[in-house]
């Protein structure tokens, strides 16, 4: 691949710009749709560690937004509605249809639960790996958000990110080709103004997901403690208010990379469960619900 950067997916046209998907597996199995946190370089290296071993089982589903990965750096509205309408739209048009397992990271957490208000039959379940609900932005203020930003353009104008690693580029599970494409998608994409521009909504966009309700959405729901810096305490939270979510704590944020065979068996048996609906409703009994378990 040399220093071009070629995708390892297919690219969908919308509003004239391109959003990169990548699908593997068989098409008759239980779908994953894997949906990538604020400012991933590139999310369908991100995910691989743990899609690869799922494919024996599932149908495996990255979706790129604009700005990352493969996908255009285009300005397009960054409220809630029109990033899951990009996505549920970017899969029609390659012709996939749900239910879908949703699998969220960080703060795409709000768009995996706006699309199932928005879209009920889509989504069969959500499995959340590290992700934010709208209880994850109570305490922030316009004034957080700004200040996040700014930094965002500072590192960008002084291209910090050149220098620092950003993603998961190192890890066995990646050929060197695929190294060399997350170096080349980190110096494109790191901090663009698509990232600016979700900041800017964020706190919007999850008062809009809180005001719509709870979701009757069978919930699995992966979380660090926080003691890298970012806290989703709100994980917690959200599987109390819920009958039928699942909780563990993991030490560390991006802790897929470091437990990863134990998240892929939970993931597993319990992603099954969902799509068939062999496990939890709303009105279901599940021992141990809303507890923070560490495994």
């Amino acid at each position: 691949m040399g220093n071009i950067i070629k995708h390892n997916g297919e690219l969908v046209t919308i509003n004239k710009h391109n959003i990169h998907v990548f699908r593997q597996g068989d098409e008759n199995k239980p779908k994953i749709v894997f949906m990538s946190g604020s400012g991933t370089v590139a999310p369908v290296y991100d995910f691989k560690i743990l899609y690869e071993k799922l494919l024996d089982d599932f149908r495996v589903i990255v979706i790129e937004k604009f700005g990352y990965g493969y996908s255009d750096i285009f300005e397009t509205p960054c409220d809630i509605d029109t990033l899951v309408s990009i996505q549920k739209k970017a899969l029609e048009i390659i012709g996939e249809k749900g239910p879908y397992i949703l699998a969220p990271h960080s703060m795409s957490g709000l768009e995996a639960i706006r699309w199932k208000q928005k879209y009920p039959e889509d989504v069969c379940a959500i499995i959340g790996l590290d992700m934010a609900t709208p209880i994850s932005y109570k305490n922030w203020t316009d004034k957080e958000v700004a200040k996040r930003i700014k930094t965002m353009k500072m590192l960008r104008k002084f291209m910090i990110h050149k220098i620092i690693n950003i993603g998961p580029v190192k890890c066995d599970c990646f050929i060197q080709d695929e190294i060399e494409q997350q170096k080349l998608l980190k110096s494109r994409n790191a901090f663009n103004v698509c990232y600016i521009n979700e900041a800017r909504e964020v706190l919007k966009n999850a008062d809009i997901v809180d005001a719509a309700g709870s979701i009757d959405c069978p919930t699995l729901l992966f979380a660090s403690n926080g003691k890298c810096g970012i806290v989703y305490c709100s994980s917690s939270q959200f599987c109390t208010k819920r009958t039928g979510a699942f909780f563990f704590s993991y030490i560390k944020y991006y802790f897929i990379y470091i437990r990863f065979n134990n998240v892929k068996r939970n993931f597993n048996v319990l992603a099954e469960a969902f799509y068939w609906r062999k496990v939890c409703t709303r009105k279901s009994h599940v021992e141990g619900y809303g507890n923070n378990r560490k495994i």
